[in-house]
C-alpha cells in the first residue's frame, strides 16, 4: 500500500502542524508500505511566514517537522519519501530541485 499526501501540512493561521499530526494518525493506523509527502513542509505562502511573524527561523521549523514526521512513521515501519516544493521556504527553489539535506539526522533515519 502506498500512501500519498501533498502539503501545506499547516493550517493557515499557525504553523503547529495539526493536519500533519492527523495524517501521521492515519499512518499509523493503515501502515502503508511507501508513505510519500509531497511538500511545502513550511509554505512561503503562509501569512506568518509572509508577515515574518515566526519567532524561529525557518531551518528549525523545519527540522521540528522533520523530526515530527519521522518519529511519526517510524512505528508504522513505512519507507519515507519526502519531495520538496517550489514553495518550501527551507529549501532552494530551483527547478531540478535537489534533495533535502539530512539536516543532522542520526543514520538510520537517513536511509
Amino acid at each position: 500500500m502506498v500512501l500519498v499526501a501533498c502539503g501545506p501540512f499547516t493550517p493557515s493561521d499557525s504553523v503547529a502542524f495539526e493536519p500533519l499530526s492527523d495524517l501521521l494518525e492515519v499512518v499509523a493506523r493503515d501502515r502503508p508500505d511507501v508513505c510519500i509527502l509531497l511538500g511545502p513542509f513550511l509554505d512561503a505562502k503562509h501569512e506568518q511566514v509572509e508577515s515574518c511573524q515566526l519567532l524561529s527561523p525557518f531551518s528549525d521549523v523545519f527540522r521540528l517537522c522533520l523530526r515530527t514526521i519521522i518519529e511519526g512513521t517510524k512505528s508504522a515501519g513505512s519507507q519515507l519519501v519526502l519531495v520538496p516544493s517550489l514553495r518550501d521556504v527551507s529549501h532552494d527553489f530551483v527547478y531540478p530541485q535537489p534533495p533535502f539535506p539530512s539536516l543532522d539526522l542520526p543514520k538510520e533515519d537517513r536511509a
